[in-house]
C-alpha cells in the first residue's frame, strides 16, 4: 500500500463493546474517529491533537507505536521509528474503545509501511493479543455490529445492522479504568444469571439486524453492570434512569460511558450526549 518514505493515514472508529448481555463478545463501532498518520523517520516521535494531548506519551511507549513494533515482530519486520500525528476524537478511558483504536491503528499502519497486504483474520489475531480480548478490536478492525470469540485465537464475524438502530452515547466528565472494572468482577455466578445472559446476547443478534423494537429486553444484564456499580455509580444510575424512560441503555465497555438506542435522547446531568451512526471498520485514506 505504501511506498518507503510515504506518510500513510489510517481512521479508526470508536467502539462500544457488551452491548448489555453480550459480555466479553458483543461490539459495535461508532462514527467517532480518531486518525492517524505515520512514516518512516530517524527517531520516534508522536504529536497529539484533540484527546489525549496532555497526557499521552510521546515515545515508542505510545500504545500505537509499541503496537507497531509489536506487528513487525510478528512478522519477521524490521522494527523502525516513526514519525506519528494523532488527531484524536475518541475520548479516552471512558469504555469507547480508544485503546483498541490505538491498538487496530497501530497494526494497519505497520501493514501499511511495510507493504503487506495483512488478512483482517491476522490483523484481528494480532490486535486481539496485544489487546487481551477481542470484543473491541473487532468491531473497530471490521466495523458495524461484531460477535467476537476465541478459541486460542480470536475470531469475528460482521452482522448486518437493521434500519432504526440508532446509536447514543452519554460521555461523563469522569474517567474510568477497565482494569478497575474488571476486578469488581466475581469468580463465579448464578447459572440462572448465565442462562439470563445467554438468551438476551442472543436476543440482541436479532434485535440489532432484523427486529430493533427488542433491543430493549435484548440489553439487559446479570452478569457484570451490577458488580461495577460501585465504581461507576453515575452511569449506573444513568442507566437505570434511560431504562424507566423505556429507552434500551447499558454500560459502555467497560464503562463510564452509557450506551442507548433511542432517535430522541434525554439530557442527563453530568453527561454529554453524541448522536451517532453505526461505523464502518479501520480504513487507510
Amino acid at each position: 500500500m505504501s511506498v518507503n518514505g510515504s506518510e500513510v493515514t489510517v481512521r479508526v472508529p470508536a467502539t462500544s463493546a457488551n452491548l448489555g448481555a453480550g459480555f466479553d463478545s458483543l461490539g459495535l463501532a461508532l462514527s467517532l474517529y480518531d486518525e492517524v498518520s505515520a512514516r518512516f523517520a530517524d527517531e520516534t516521535t508522536v504529536a497529539i491533537e484533540g484527546e489525549g494531548s496532555g497526557t499521552l506519551p510521546r515515545d515508542g511507549s505510545h500504545l500505537i507505536v509499541s503496537s507497531m513494533w509489536t506487528a513487525w515482530r510478528e512478522w519477521g519486520e524490521p522494527v523502525r521509528p516513526v514519525a506519528l500525528r494523532c488527531v484524536n476524537v475518541i475520548p479516552q478511558a471512558r469504555g469507547l474503545g480508544s485503546s483498541s483504536a490505538a491498538i487496530v491503528a497501530g497494526v494497519v499502519l505497520a501493514s501499511a509501511l511495510s507493504g503487506r497486504s495483512t488478512p483482517n483474520t491476522e490483523s484481528l489475531r494480532l490486535a486481539a493479543a496485544i489487546e487481551g480480548h477481542p470484543d473491541n478490536v473487532a468491531p473497530c478492525l471490521l466495523g458495524g455490529f461484531t460477535i467476537a470469540w476465541s478459541n486460542g485465537d480470536a475470531w469475528a464475524v460482521r452482522v448486518p445492522t437493521a434500519d432504526g438502530v440508532v446509536p447514543v452515547v452519554y460521555v461523563p466528565d469522569l474517567r474510568g479504568l477497565t482494569a478497575h472494572a474488571r476486578a469488581a468482577l466475581p469468580g463465579r455466578v448464578l447459572h440462572t444469571d448465565a442462562a439470563f445472559n445467554l438468551a438476551r446476547s442472543a436476543l440482541m443478534v436479532h434485535a440489532m439486524s432484523s427486529d430493533p423494537d427488542l433491543l430493549f429486553e435484548a440489553t439487559d444484564d446479570r452478569l457484570h453492570q451490577q458488580y461495577r456499580a460501585s465504581t461507576m455509580p453515575r452511569s449506573v444510575e444513568a442507566v437505570a434512569t434511560l431504562r424507566s424512560r423505556d429507552i434500551p441503555a447499558a454500560i459502555s465497555g467497560a464503562g463510564p460511558s452509557v450506551l442507548a438506542f433511542t432517535d430522541a435522547p434525554p439530557l442527563l446531568d453530568g453527561f454529554t450526549a453524541h448522536t451517532v451512526s453505526v461505523a464502518n471498520g479501520a480504513a487507510l485514506i
